[in-house]
């Protein structure tokens, strides 16, 4: 085997591990933070396990619950497959490495033979003085030389193939190993969600006797639901109006300006809609920030699980119309911005608040908070505490609920916060 295929084999193996290792870690460390989902959820249902009134933020909860165990049952398989094919590299590795090796072996085996057939001084001697002139003396002492040289490496191959095929039988076993705990584990999991499902038979069987009062639960649920739409609404349009008589006045000032030096006026048009809200180079650039930020931005809480989703959700005959995500976090804990800006609104939901922040053309929305720490015009940074998380007095469970608009439009916070 030439000295070129053993280095191409060497550096595959050392690539191929090295991303193995990075995918491998990114994978468990997506499990371990399920885990530690999964633990918050099941130690805010244990909490109320003996209310007798079923609400909506319970079932909310156990249906995450369901969800993350999905999710971590999914995470499993993919380190499954991933050990699976790694397992089929090394031993494709151990094989090319054994071949390489016995075959090492047979050539420095045929080297020791030559050797020791002209081993003696006399047989070199008379190699060299054979030589027809001196150019080819020369060339048959560097051929002997470059021989014993030659020898040695090989020597040393073998040596540092012996090493890489004992590396990677250990690995190929810890592969095994590993992989036969994860089917354990995954076989836990599985268990696990079946009963949990079976629960979710049990309370979704208790919902439906509680279906009159779950109405009324959610008749009050979208009453606030509409009010605080109402007011993010309302925020847009004065944003929108400033922006544009500010617009406006700028548009003035310049025809003004350029009269009185007799230049031509050509009108900009002023832009109408979302748009003015980009319309200033400051804005415009607060919305490009924020719209290269998605899917990187930083959770409105330190420790959290969305609990519910974005969109209509139907939970027995009871349907729900999500415009963000409730985040399930620890009691009391600091909520943060997700991103610099400005707020433009601090409301007052009854029993909690509520914040707006502006990002350019985007508003982010912070609601359920026991108290605020920031005013309105109050410039704030990324990851900046604004206010605590408020607590339900019926079953202790802390939600944070966090909307992103754009505009007008409402957009799913899943897609824009970090895995």
């Amino acid at each position: 085997m030439s000295l070129i295929r053993v280095f191409f084999i060497f550096t595959f193996i050392l690539i191929a591990g090295t991303t193995f290792a990075q995918s491998s870690s990114e994978l468990k460390r997506r499990k371990e933070s399920l885990t530690r989902e999964i633990e918050m959820l099941r130690k805010s249902q244990n909490k109320v396990v003996n209310n007798k009134r079923l609400s909506l933020r319970q079932i909310n909860a156990l249906n995450a619950q369901i969800r993350l165990r999905q999710e971590k049952i999914s995470t499993i398989n993919s380190e499954v497959r991933l050990l699976d094919n790694q397992i089929s590299e090394n031993s494709n590795n151990v094989r090319s490495l054994q071949s390489q090796l016995n075959r090492l072996k047979k050539e420095y085996a045929a080297m020791i033979l030559f050797a020791f057939r002209n081993q003696s001084s006399y047989s070199k001697l008379m190699f060299i003085f054979a030589s027809t002139d001196f150019n080819q003396a020369y060339k048959r002492l560097k051929y002997l030389q470059q021989f014993g040289d030659y020898r040695r490496k090989q020597a040393n191959y073998i040596q540092q193939t012996q090493k890489d095929l004992g590396y990677k039988i250990v690995q190929l076993d810890h592969n095994k190993r590993e992989k036969s705990t994860l089917l354990q584990d995954q076989e836990k999991e599985k268990i696990t969600l079946g009963k949990e499902k079976s629960n979710q038979s049990v309370q979704l069987s208790k919902l439906s006797k509680q279906e009159k009062e779950l109405r009324q639960e959610l008749s009050q649920k979208q009453k606030e639901s509409a009010r605080l739409n109402r007011a993010i609404q309302n925020a847009i349009s004065r944003e929108i109006e400033a922006e544009r008589r500010k617009a406006a006045a700028l548009a003035a000032a310049a025809a003004k300006a350029a009269a009185a030096k007799g230049d031509d006026v050509v009108a900009k048009p002023v832009a109408t809609g979302t748009k003015v809200l980009s319309a200033t180079p400051e804005s415009a650039k607060m919305t490009s920030d924020f719209t290269g930020n998605r899917g990187s931005l930083p959770w409105p809480v330190a420790n959290g699980t969305i609990v519910e989703r974005f969109g209509r959700h139907n939970i027995g005959n009871v349907s729900t119309e999500n415009n963000g995500v409730n985040i399930q976090t620890n009691e009391g804990a600091g909520v943060r911005a997700i991103f610099a800006g400005t707020v433009t609104s601090v409301l007052n939901m009854g029993s909690s608040s509520a914040i707006i922040i502006r990002h350019g053309e985007y508003f982010t929305v912070y609601t359920n908070l026991r108290s605020v720490n920031v005013s309105k015009g109050q410039k704030v940074s990324v990851k900046q505490g604004i206010g605590t998380v408020a607590s339900d007095p019926s079953d202790g469970s802390s939600d944070v609920h966090l909307e992103i608009w754009k505009g007008s439009t409402p957009m799913n916070p899943e897609a824009w916060l970090a895995n």
